[in-house]
């Protein structure tokens, strides 16, 4: 679970390609124009408006956080690396222990998952990610940061603490210690998994900041497309 942070993005950059410059990214997708346009240096963010998904739209992006490519390609990457650390030992190697480590990993981030869309649900929150309507590396970087504990509510999609988002990632670990898990772990172990899980998020977000997912590309037919931007990206909404 430690190297979530550096595999999801890395994923995501192998699974949907390689992105643009960001200079020449930013630029193509605020302005809808095609990388190679010429775009003037004072030209303003677009004023999105925000608009709450469908019910279709969060069974689609649900399926594609929970059992998509995605979670399968990092779980088989940290049970690889968990193999190489023979964590845990009880598990021991070869196929049959990779394969405890595998269906480990993908049931945490399974259940992480259910956990974080069914209590946004339930709080009437919008639990998807929405991209930036800001230029810059770093203002991006901080609304992916602050993405992993926020969501969208309400008609107008302003953005609020989510509970949610918060506990999402301990119920996955926490199920995983509880369940399955060698009877030596314990609560501390789980809330370490669970911080890990949380940097994961982070990866998560970042990569889809950054990572192209245009209306033809995998990811732009499979997940949000981000045309509905993130309103009003320079409040506290």
């Amino acid at each position: 679970m430690n190297h979530s942070l550096i595999i999801f993005p890395l994923l995501v950059g192998v699974s949907f390609g390689a992105p643009f410059s960001l200079a020449k990214a930013q630029s193509s997708l605020d302005a809808g124009v095609l990388p190679g346009t010429v775009v003037s240096n004072n030209s303003t963010p677009s004023d999105l408006s925000y608009s709450r998904p469908t019910e279709m739209t969060k069974v689609r992006n649900y399926s594609f956080d929970a059992f998509g490519p995605l979670p399968i390609g990092v779980a088989a990457v940290e049970a690889g690396i968990d193999q190489e650390d023979n964590s845990p030992p009880e598990w021991k190697q070869g196929a049959e222990g990779y394969s405890k480590r595998f269906g480990s990993d993908l049931a945490v981030e399974a259940v992480s998952t259910t956990t974080r869309y069914a209590l946004s649900e339930a709080f009437r929150e919008d639990a998807l990610y929405y991209r930036c309507d800001c230029r810059g590396v770093f203002p991006r970087l901080g609304h992916a940061a602050i993405s992993t504990l926020t969501a969208r509510r309400g008609g107008d999609g302003h953005r609020v603490f989510s509970l949610p988002a918060l506990i999402a990632p301990y119920a996955g670990s926490m199920t995983a210690v509880s369940a399955w898990y060698p009877g030596r772990y314990g609560a501390k172990d789980a809330f370490r998994m669970g911080n890990y899980t949380m940097l994961g998020y982070v990866g998560a977000n970042i990569g889809l900041e950054f990572f192209y997912s245009g209306p033809h590309s995998l990811l732009g037919r499979m997940h949000l497309n981000n045309a509905h931007g993130a309103p009003d990206s320079g409040s506290n909404r």
